[in-house]
């Protein structure tokens, strides 16, 4: 019984190491790192949506959350039509310094000076829009969406 427990904890901790550029979160899957997002975006076809929070700290990054990207209506639109990637910037939740300085160079690179920032990038990783915090919920999110990003014309 023993040999069991210490095999299925293995192989629950392979699993889910599987991917560690990736988080999923209400059945969406959150990439933390932008180029390997866009690599997937370009195998897909798909924009990719990049949020800059301060997961821990940032009051309309949390409404943002709690409001749209935690809700039925974004995840059931998002998971077939979009490559997710979250940056958090927090200030008591422990991160490597690779992760902090990848998300400071990403936020660098895209200009970010506030919180939240999402981004929408075309699958080639250029900048299509930069938007945050918008009210009405997930279905006005979704549709603010869909008018920056329009690949069909």
């Amino acid at each position: 019984m023993k040999k069991i427990s210490v095999l299925f904890i293995a192989t629950m901790f392979l699993f889910g190491c599987a991917d560690s550029n990736a988080n999923d979160t209400n059945g969406l899957k959150w990439y933390t790192n932008v180029e390997k997002a866009v690599e997937i975006a370009k195998k897909e076809d798909k924009p990719v949506l990049v949020q800059f929070s301060g997961s821990d700290w940032c009051k309309w990054c949390v409404k943002l959350n709690d409001e749209v990207f935690n809700k039925k209506d974004f995840a059931d639109y998002a998971k077939d039509e979009m490559i997710l990637v979250n940056l958090d910037f927090p200030r008591t939740i422990a991160q490597t310094d690779e992760v902090k300085n990848d998300n400071r160079s990403m936020a660098n690179k895209y200009g970010v000076r506030g919180f939240p920032t999402v981004l929408l990038l075309d699958k080639e990783g250029n900048l299509v829009k930069v938007t945050g915090y918008q009210p009405g919920g997930p279905t006005a999110y979704v549709e603010h969406i869909k008018e920056s990003y329009n690949p069909k014309g």
